[in-house]
């Protein structure tokens, strides 16, 4: 096979305030033509900073490439030092012979810029063709990528597109010049497991027409069993293990891989402990801890929450007076009920209307039509002082935790601001110990009291706004994609924590997410949404199992790595 890229013995360096820090070192790889090799890995282990050294991307005044080459042949015959080559010359393979697709595309794309113009931008930078031919090569691109209706979303900015839609467009622009190499930097994580399983599809089909080499980054290993030839796993900077996807599957070798393999949520049921990534680097684990059951809350048969034809509606047009005209439907007429202590897992792709649903419950979202009763109280009628001290018994754990924390605010002040508003404890002193202790039960420090937001990793941040969710002990909480952004790793440290914190406390959850896997494991029941309806509801291992509805059915069989 004709080799295309050889990285040999690469050490990065960045310098910061406090000295040298070495990102990655010993990083030795190589991607043939015609193969999709995945490196693997959680957040912070260099992965990115491998994939961004190839193409020179790292900040020029920061980053050193202190030892290490990284040899590109496009015709296997003259290689090319990418690391020491003139940046003029490095610009021409830029796009040109490797392309790249990042990790956010709505960061990547211009908001000012049509999706047309910046795909046309890119394919007249590097070929010799006029604006006419530029456009037609462009639409011609939205064909293959399978974008619907290429003409008219040609002239469509970014906002206007979903998610998957504006991966296509990144996918189109690296693909315009017919790259020879496509590096691939997680480009399906924030992605529903149905578009998801779509991408991953399109990135292979191009790679196998156009016999392109592609490296895929990704922290999620069921992704890795889907698309790649090879894996190599990093942690800490270094390669571990590196293999066919089947050796690394089949017969992992370093406990980092083992870790990673094993937490995954689609492995264990209900009721068993998720294994944590540090046991096997410390050789803590056993075959028995891997199957220790974690108690559950006993749930009882009384409901805790009945929502009755619950109507969430937006206007979408107005007429010239301001009279709604047309309706988004987020809830549509939507009736069930949340047993006391029980988890219910609530799931969908982006749009079914699950996390309207969610706010509706706790009228962080004011609902159109219909009823919410908590403990026989009617929600929906409940103003002022009355909704005020009903919010200290149901809390929400949201989406993104770097979102909802203040950036001025500590992490220690963050978490007492709502025992100040609802006046929980008596003075400052009673506040800060009531702060200590929460964090103590989310696996913080103490010390941690008087830092920042920003100074926490993603795993954490979402222990502080679990922490924050629980200060009031509530008897309700909605979890928000609480770990979908989160390494399998750390979603497994997080899903141990609030079935322990369940047990503890003993709060009835409704748990939003469009990964039916982490749905499963930590549900007792399971409802699936699609279009604003509730369309199936059962035991969780029924719906997961034996799904009667094709949409469930569907969202099921794009699960990555479910065999």
């Amino acid at each position: 096979m004709q080799t295309l890229l050889q990285i040999q013995d690469l050490q990065v360096d960045f310098n910061i305030e406090t000295g040298i820090h070495t990102a990655v070192r010993h990083i030795s790889l190589e991607v043939n033509r015609g193969e999709i090799v995945a490196i693997v890995g959680e957040s912070g282990s260099g992965k990115s900073v491998t994939a961004l050294s190839i193409l020179r991307l790292l900040p020029s005044k920061t980053a050193r490439y202190k030892k290490g080459q990284i040899f590109f042949s496009k015709d296997g015959v003259e290689n090319l030092n990418l690391l020491s080559i003139p940046e003029n010359d490095l610009r021409s393979i830029r796009g040109n012979e490797i392309g790249m697709i990042f990790q956010e595309p709505m960061t990547s794309l211009n908001p000012v810029f049509t999706c047309g113009h910046q795909v046309m931008e890119a394919i007249r930078l590097h070929q010799n063709v006029s604006t006419k031919e530029a456009k037609q090569k462009t639409i011609e691109l939205f064909q293959k990528v399978r974008l619907p209706d290429p003409q008219h979303l040609f002239n469509r900015y970014p906002h206007q597109l979903s998610g998957g839609q504006k991966q296509r467009i990144m996918i189109a622009m690296a693909m315009s010049c017919q790259p020879s190499l496509l590096i691939c930097d997680e480009p399906t994580t924030a992605l529903d497991v149905t578009v998801q399983k779509t991408i991953l599809q399109l990135i292979k089909d191009l790679q196998r027409e156009e016999q392109m080499g592609v490296i895929f980054i990704t922290h999620d290993l069921g992704v890795v069993a889907e698309i790649a030839d090879k894996a190599v796993v990093m942690y800490k900077g270094e390669i571990v293990e590196n293999g066919t996807t089947k050796q690394i599957f089949e017969r992992a070798q370093h406990p980092y891989t083992k870790g990673l393999l094993a937490c995954r949520p689609i492995l264990h049921e209900k009721g068993e402990r998720l294994p944590v990534v540090s046991d096997f680097l410390e050789n803590r684990i056993t075959e028995t801890q891997l199957r220790s059951a974690v108690v559950s809350q006993e749930s009882s048969q009384s409901p805790l929450i009945r929502v009755e034809n619950l109507k969430v509606w937006f206007p979408a047009f107005k007429t010239l007076l301001g009279k709604p005209k047309q309706f988004i439907k987020a809830v549509d007429d939507v009736s069930f009920e949340v047993i006391q202590g029980e988890t219910l897992g609530l799931v969908g792709e982006s749009g079914c209307g699950k996390t309207t649903l969610g706010r509706a419950l706790l009228r962080l979202v004011p609902p159109t039509e219909g009823k919410i009763f908590y403990k026989n109280s009617e929600l929906t009628s409940l103003f002022g002082n009355e909704l005020k001290n009903l919010r200290r018994d149901i809390q929400i754990i949201f989406q993104d935790p770097y979102s909802s924390l203040n950036p001025r605010l500590t992490i220690g002040s963050a978490i007492a601001e709502p025992l100040k508003v609802h006046g929980i404890v008596q003075n400052e002193r009673q506040r800060r110990d009531k702060v200590v202790e929460l964090l103590e039960k989310v696996s913080l420090k103490p010390e941690h009291y008087n830092n920042y937001p920003h100074e926490f990793s993603g795993g954490q941040r979402q222990r502080i706004v679990i922490a924050r969710a629980l200060a009031l002990n509530p008897g309700f909480l909605v979890c928000d994609e609480s770990v979908s952004a989160l390494d399998v790793s750390v979603q497994a440290q997080v899903l141990n924590l609030l079935n322990d914190l369940k047990k503890e406390f003993g709060f009835t959850v409704v748990f939003i997410s469009h990964d039916l896997s982490v749905v499963h494991y930590i549900s007792d029941r399971i409802m699936v949404m699609n279009q604003g309806k509730i369309i199936e509801t059962g035991m969780a291992k029924e719906v997961y199992h034996h799904p009667k509805n094709p949409y469930t059915q569907k969202l099921i069989e794009s699960i990555p790595g479910r065999k």
